[in-house]
C-alpha cells in the first residue's frame, strides 16, 4: 500500500521583492524544547553550521533576531521566534487531520491505476490519539489498507448505515449525559447487523495555562473570571459534548468570552491555549498535556467502533482486533494521558452493548 504524506511549507515573501525565505519551523521547535542548537541539527539532519546559517538568514530576512544565545545557558528563541513556533504548532493542529484526509483521498483515487491492491478498511471516526495509534500500527501490516476518514460522530454511524464505511468510531460520555449519548446513537444501530466493539476510555476536561493562573476549577469559573475561551467546532462529537455539559449546568454560551472562536481538533485548541491566545479550552487530557497545559477532568468517554457483523468474520478485520488486543496498542494507550485501553477488542450485539453502557454511566 502506497503512503501519502501531505506537509506544509512556511515561505515568507518581502512586498515588493523576489526575496523569499522558507522558514523550517521544525528546527525553531527544537530549539524551544531544548535550548541546543545541536539538538536541532540533529533532528534536522543538518549540520550545525548549516542550521546556524539558515537561523542568520532568517533572521536577517525579517530584520528582527530569531534566537538569543546566552553563556551557559544555551540558546533560547526571542519573543518573535516564539510567535513563529506558537502559529507553527496552531497550523499543524489544526489542518494535520484535514491533510491527512486529503492525503488518503489521493491515496483511494490512485489505488485502481496500481499494481498493489491490498485489503482495504475504510474507517470513519472522530479524531482522537488513540485511533491515529491504532492507524500507525494498521498501516505496518502487509496486504492491508487504511482508509481512515476523520468525521463527527453522528456522521461515522451514519456512514456505516450507508454502507460508506466498514468501521465507524463513537464515542460516549458517562455520568448524566450518557443517556442522550444513548438516544443519538440508537437511531443509527442496527441491532440485527451491527456488533460493537469496544476501545478505549479517555478523560475530557479543562485546558488551562501551566499553574491555572485564573484559578479555574468548574464550567462557572471559566464565566465568572471572563476567561478567554476557544471552543471546538459545531459538528465535533466534543463540541457536541460541552454544549450539552452547559446545558446542563445551566449556562448561557453567550455568557462565554470568545464562545465563537473555534479551532477543529483537540490539539488545535491545546496549541491555541498554549500560545497563550485563549485562557481555556474543552477537550481530552492527552492533548493538554502534549502541549504542557493544566487538565482539569470533568468526565470520561468511552470509545468505541460499530461494523456489520459479516464484516468481522473478513480476515482484515481479524487483524484488526488481533492488533487491539496485541500488547504494543495496549502500551500505546498506556503512554497517553488519560486514556486507558478497557475491554480492548470485545466485541458485544448492539443489545449487550446498550445494556453495558446503560449499567455504567457512572
Amino acid at each position: 500500500m502506497h503512503h501519502i504524506e501531505i506537509e506544509t511549507v512556511w515561505r515568507f515573501h518581502k512586498e515588493g521583492s523576489p526575496q523569499t525565505a522558507v522558514v523550517m519551523l521544525g528546527v525553531l521547535n527544537e530549539i524551544r524544547k531544548t535550548g541546543k542548537l545541536t539538538n536541532a541539527a540533529k533532528h534536522a539532519q543538518l549540520s550545525y553550521r548549516h542550521v546556524w546559517n539558515l537561523v542568520e538568514q532568517w533572521s536577517d530576512f525579517f530584520g528582527v533576531p530569531l534566537v538569543e544565545t546566552h553563556r551557559g545557558k544555551g540558546t533560547v528563541l526571542t519573543a518573535f521566534g516564539e510567535k513563529l513556533v506558537w502559529a507553527g504548532e496552531r497550523m499543524q493542529a489544526r489542518l494535520g487531520p484535514q491533510l491527512e484526509n486529503l492525503a488518503q483521498e489521493l491515496a483511494t483515487e490512485i489505488k485502481p491505476f496500481l499494481h498493489q491492491r491490498p485489503s482495504v478498511i475504510r474507517v470513519h471516526a472522530s479524531h482522537g490519539f488513540a485511533v491515529s495509534k491504532l492507524r500507525e500500527l494498521l498501516d505496518r501490516e502487509p496486504g492491508i489498507g487504511v482508509d481512515l476518514r476523520y468525521v463527527s460522530n453522528q456522521n461515522s454511524l451514519v456512514s456505516l448505515a450507508q454502507g460508506a464505511c466498514d468501521l465507524s468510531g463513537v464515542h460516549l460520555p458517562r455520568g448524566e449525559l450518557r443517556a442522550q449519548g444513548i438516544r443519538a446513537c440508537r437511531e443509527w444501530l442496527d441491532p440485527r447487523e451491527d456488533r460493537v466493539i469496544s476501545f478505549v476510555t479517555r478523560e475530557m476536561g479543562l485546558m488551562v495555562k501551566r499553574g491555572n493562573p485564573l484559578d479555574i476549577s468548574t464550567l462557572e469559573d471559566v464565566v465568572e473570571r471572563k476567561a478567554r475561551f476557544v471552543n471546538r467546532d459545531h459538528d465535533s462529537g466534543t463540541r457536541l459534548l460541552f454544549d450539552q455539559l452547559l446545558a446542563l449546568h445551566k449556562i448561557d454560551e453567550a455568557k462565554i468570552n470568545g464562545a465563537q472562536q473555534m479551532e477543529f481538533t483537540h490539539a488545535a485548541v491545546a496549541a491555541y491555549v498554549a500560545s497563550g491566545m485563549a485562557d481555556v479550552s474543552f477537550g481530552v487530557e492527552a492533548a493538554a498535556r502534549q502541549f504542557g497545559l493544566d487538565f482539569i477532568r470533568l468526565l470520561t468517554e468511552d470509545y468505541f467502533f460499530v461494523c456489520k457483523r459479516a464484516f468481522l468474520e473478513t480476515e482484515p478485520m481479524r487483524r484488526v482486533l488481533d492488533i487491539m488486543k496485541g500488547r504494543e496498542f495496549q502500551q500505546g494507550v498506556a503512554s497517553l494521558p488519560g486514556y486507558v485501553a478497557t475491554r480492548t477488542g470485545t466485541v458485544d450485539t448492539v443489545k449487550e452493548f446498550l445494556e453495558s453502557v446503560g449499567s455504567n454511566a457512572t
